[in-house]
Formats: C-alpha cells, sequence, structure tokens
C-alpha cells in the first residue's frame, strides 16, 4: 500500500514486482540468492544466502602496496572508479575486516583487475 506521498514502501515495491532482486547491480550481493525462511505463523521472512567467493589466481589481480592514510574506498575510486566498489579488494584479500587492509603502510594488497570476479569492476 503506498504511503500518505504515493510512494511504495521499500518491500512492497520488491513484492510487486515478480523476480526482483534488493540489492542493485554495484553490491556485493547483487548476484547472492535470497531465501525465503517461512515461520510457525506463515510469516515469510526473506533473507540473503551465504556468499562464496570464487578463488583468484594471480593472473586475474594486481598488487598494490598501501601507503599512508590509504583506506579501501580510496583504493576503489583509483582502480575501479567507484569508492563504493571497496567490497571488490577485501573480497581479493584474506581479511575479516576491510580496514586491516589498509591500516599498515607498506603492506601488499590484491586489487582484482576487470574479470576478475564474476561482476569484477571496471578500471577509470
Amino acid at each position: 500500500m503506498a504511503g500518505s506521498d504515493g510512494i511504495q514502501p521499500y518491500e512492497s515495491a520488491l513484492d510487486a514486482i515478480p523476480g526482483a532482486h534488493p540489492y542493485p547491480r554495484s553490491s556485493r550481493y547483487h548476484d547472492a540468492e535470497i531465501g525465503v525462511h517461512v515461520t510457525e505463523d506463515g510469516t515469510e521472512v526473506r533473507y540473503t544466502k551465504r556468499r562464496l567467493l570464487p578463488p583468484l589466481d594471480a593472473q586475474e589481480t594486481e598488487e598494490h602496496t598501501v601507503r599512508d592514510g590509504e583506506r579501501p574506498d580510496l583504493l576503489a575510486q583509483r582502480y575501479f572508479g567507484d569508492p563504493g566498489q571497496w567490497w571488490q579488494i577485501a573480497d581479493a584479500n584474506p581479511a575479516l575486516d576491510p580496514r586491516e587492509l589498509t591500516d599498515e603502510a607498506g603492506r601488499v594488497v590484491d586489487v582484482p583487475l576487470p574479470g576478475g570476479f564474476p561482476q569484477g569492476g571496471r578500471r577509470a
């Protein structure tokens, strides 16, 4: 049901479009499968299923040596032209917290080349 401003709530808008995906194409979750859990009272709860990463080989990445003041979003802007693509760099490196990637100057991180991941970024 639309609100007083005539705009449908986000969840309702998604339900109205069969097959609609809740994440934009630039999101790391865009290709993730959406699951539906039905509670005992019949309520459907949608969730994003686990996202597994394909392995990258050395030919699909290039190395970047971190300098003082760099952050994952700044690297993504430099390499992909979009700071929101920081997650591609995080996915290419074994770090639980993306801040670990750039918290120490001199650290070498892998940056995926275009097409390195199924949703690989493009260089600016």
